[in-house]
């Protein structure tokens, strides 16, 4: 028997947990989320890595509707993240909407019935009015698939899916990648190794992350007056986001030579051998990939039995990794720092629209939608965190936000008029491309090689090259002037 709803959500991170509650506080209850997992929590389930940290002020990772008060401190850690979550679902009364290890294996649309029919993993299906992804650019680790990688005698694992019943005590570990995870677990568990090997493809421009606990004072202030969470929130998101790194994404030349004079001088306090810190500065300006705020990783490379092998790989072995310079690397753990697949949207969820027609063959040549919310041909299909809404310069929470109102609104706007069909329009969606392709290829981002916000065409799908500000105005309000709605 196929179950009904009025909305299906796939995914209970912190993209679907925003959805759910902006659907009740507008009085729409019927709607499920689809979590493949057995309990919510996302990306902040998933990732329990030694360390885990969000790299966004605390104040920003809450909803402007469901602000937290007694962050622990600036930076806050995966327990606490993966906590607020939790607790906002819960006070929301959002787990009867929950359905738990449902992973959903394909969706398609009925032109007829003017309905999304899901199929679920165990076989069982739901039809639902609107179906809307909510499973986020990091939720598929990414492993290179390096000769000889399943030779290897000991244990190996994704920092995202962290082993935890492997010791690391007295282990010689190799950490192939040095990005953003790895400069958050790597100062954990070097103390516990006995030789610590972090390969390293390129260097990383790291910034001061000047991190700190937040006095009890504070905390019983917030809780007194609760605007002063709100103050803050909007203070770290204007002078942090705004000011500070949006200049630095569109290249503004005063904001790239002051980030770069910062990140070396931290640096140079941080990093005191010429040589290894030669190693340690990139070849690309600061923001064409990912920046990162960490004040441990560097002390960490300085101890004496962590080393950074620059030196290519060349395979990896039964008792460790051998180079291209012909040096046999011996390890008894391997941990993989090496992101995700972030331009695989939805992978590997078969969506189909009308006629056929394939969500993976319209993103042949890369994924994109408009505002990063709709795709056109696959009617009442909506996304959170779709392609180019991810941010290099602010919190996604807000960015999330702004797309669940406008969800919210766009099916609230289609219950009060009697409409059941909303699709946007083909020559809208690729306007608003083209105008983005172009912005995109100002931004600092086009000046990397290759990162993770690009395929390897150079087309950039994951990241918004505006302000979060110009973001909101857009999805302020739906027009139906964009749609063809039924």
């Amino acid at each position: 028997m196929t179950a009904s709803t009025r909305v299906a959500i796939i995914g209970a991170g912190h993209s679907g947990i925003c959805l759910g509650m902006l659907l009740k506080r507008a009085g729409i209850d019927d709607f499920l989320v689809l979590e493949k997992a057995p309990t919510l929590g996302g990306t902040w389930r998933e990732n329990t890595y030694p360390g885990a940290s969000c790299d966004a002020p605390s104040f920003l990772y809450s909803f402007s509707f469901a602000q937290k008060t007694d962050w622990s401190r600036r930076f806050a850690l995966q327990p606490e993240l993966l906590g607020y979550s939790v607790q906002c679902a819960i006070e929301a009364g959002l787990l009867p909407h929950c359905r738990f290890n449902a992973e959903v294996a394909s969706a398609r649309f009925d032109d007829a019935a003017m309905r999304w029919r899901i199929e679920l993993g165990d076989g069982s299906s739901i039809a639902a009015d609107f179906l809307v992804s909510a499973v986020g650019q990091l939720d598929r680790p990414s492993i290179p698939d390096l000769p000889g990688r399943g030779d290897f005698a000991g244990p190996q694992f994704h920092s995202a899916r962290w082993d935890h019943s492997v010791d690391l005590a007295g282990k010689r570990i190799a950490v192939i990648g040095n990005a953003a995870s790895a400069v958050q677990f790597v100062p954990q568990i070097a103390p516990l190794a006995t030789q610590l090997t972090i390969f390293q493809r390129s260097a990383n421009w790291l910034l001061p992350r000047n991190d700190k606990l937040y006095a009890p004072r504070l905390h019983r202030a917030m809780q007194r007056w609760p605007w002063l969470a709100r103050l803050r929130h909007d203070w770290q998101w204007f002078f942090f986001g705004e000011m500070m790194l949006t200049p630095l994404m569109k290249r503004v030349r005063i904001a790239q030579w002051a980030a770069r004079h910062r990140a070396l001088a931290h640096l140079r306090r941080q990093v005191h051998d010429p040589a290894l810190r030669a190693k340690l500065v990139p070849d690309y300006p600061v923001g064409a990939r990912r920046v990162l705020f960490n004040d441990d990783y560097y002390p960490a490379l300085g101890r004496r039995n962590v080393r950074l092998e620059t030196e290519s790989i060349e395979r990896i072995e039964p008792s460790g990794i051998r180079t291209r310079d012909g040096e046999l690397h011996v390890a008894d753990v391997i941990v993989f720092a090496t992101g995700f697949k972030a331009t695989e949207f939805l992978a590997p969820i078969q969506l189909t629209g009308p006629g056929g027609h394939a969500l993976a063959a319209e993103w042949q040549r890369g994924a994109h939608a408009y505002l990063g919310v709709t795709v056109s041909g696959f009617p009442n299909f909506f996304m959170l965190y779709g392609p180019n809404t991810n941010l290099g310069h602010n919190s996604i929470l807000g960015m999330i936000e702004a797309q669940a109102g406008y969800i919210v609104q766009a099916i609230e706007i289609l219950r009060n008029r009697g409409l059941r069909r909303i699709d946007v329009k083909r020559e809208v969606m690729e306007e608003y491309n083209g105008s983005l392709a172009q912005d995109l290829a100002k931004s600092v981002w086009a000046d990397a090689k290759s990162s993770w916000y690009k395929l390897a065409d150079g087309t950039i799908t994951n990241n918004w090259p505006h302000s979060t500000i110009r973001y909101r105005r857009l999805l302020r309000t739906v027009d139906l002037d964009d749609y063809e709605v039924g």
